[in-house]
């Protein structure tokens, strides 16, 4: 093994230029922590909000990425032995410590997901952050296999959106999902949204979604987040659930007042993928890699980059080109 490799380092906060590839020490393994050489990488916003400043407790140069797929190149786990195949998410990668944007990432022990699969490292690296945030999200709104119930995704043509479209799909929900590009409606159809809204600033989308469920969704999941959320909790019917999952528009709502915004009976919950990290996640990623083989799940892979054109890729991103996941390889 190579006592060097490659990674993108974020030297300081601002656009996508201060992402740079350089050559760093291959960490050396210490107890407690596994060394995974990198395979793939999915991309998500949090991580451009970090590279943007807005993540108060990340120190620069840091390499980022809060997941990753590969292979245990060394390791201090006697349950982990070399040549294992993972996945980690979130506990703090490429937060407190270097996350997936390199060749080999040093990751606790405690965050390694081993799984046993035949599909290719790109579709492999798009599934952990994205899979499993959606599946935690349906979960917290109280969905089911056999649900008959109807469910407003707002923030469709997100990865997560397109996950939970794909995994709510498999369940048998009527679905619907937003979208601000007409052009991107396609791509909500085949991951087996039953209604596309576009919500483009054109028809007032309580109009579009009163059109086709007068009494509201029952469920709404919301990916957007900050500027959506109390009208969300408008939407859904009285007694239904909204879940936050998102932070596609910000992190704060403004003047948030719960009675006012909340209509009675109707509950208000929310979803962080740091609570599906390591062994709380482990088996239900290897159910949705076990679905996404057999079929059931169409995971949708927007664009694939390679390390060495990761400020393209953020650039992308930023821009909201992507219909889907973003996964960066080596």
């Amino acid at each position: 093994m190579s006592e060097v490799m490659r990674a993108a380092v974020c030297v300081r906060a601002g656009g996508p230029e201060v992402l740079e590839i350089r050559e760093l020490p291959v960490p050396a393994v210490r107890d407690g922590w596994s060394l995974v050489q990198v395979q793939g990488t999915g991309l998500n916003r949090s991580e451009l909000r970090t590279r943007q400043g807005h993540s108060p407790n990340v120190a620069f140069p840091r390499v980022l990425g809060i997941e990753c797929v590969g292979i245990v190149a060394a390791s201090t786990d006697p349950g982990l032995p070399e040549g294992t195949t993972v996945a980690a998410v979130m506990g703090e990668m490429g937060r407190e410590f270097d996350g997936g944007y390199a060749e080999y990432a040093l990751l606790p022990n405690s965050l390694l997901m081993p799984l046993s699969t035949t599909l290719p490292w790109d579709v492999l690296a798009a599934l952990p952050e994205t899979y499993l945030t959606a599946q935690g999200s349906l979960d917290a709104l109280g969905i089911e296999p056999g649900d008959r119930g109807r469910l407003l995704i707002r923030g469709g043509t997100s990865s997560v959106g397109m996950a939970a479209a794909s995994i709510a799909a498999g369940y048998g929900l009527t679905t619907a999902a937003t979208t601000r590009r007409k052009e991107k409606a396609e791509a909500l159809t085949a991951a087996g949204v039953d209604h596309v809204l576009v919500d483009d600033g054109g028809t007032p989308l309580p109009s579009s979604v009163r059109e086709i469920w007068p009494e509201g969704p029952d469920h709404v999941l919301d990916l957007v987040g900050a500027s959506t959320a109390a009208e969300s909790l408008r939407l859904v019917r009285r007694g239904g659930t909204v879940c936050v999952s998102g932070s596609l528009s910000g992190w704060l709502i403004p003047e948030f007042q719960p009675i006012a915004m909340i209509p009675s009976g109707t509950k208000l919950t929310s979803f962080h993928s740091d609570d599906f990290k390591g062994g709380a996640g482990a088996p239900v990623l290897r159910r949705v890699v076990q679905q996404v083989e057999a079929g059931v799940y169409r995971p949708n892979i927007d664009r694939v980059f390679r390390l060495d054109d990761i400020a393209a890729a953020h650039e992308y991103m930023e821009q909201d080109r992507a219909t889907g996941k973003v996964v960066v390889v080596p």
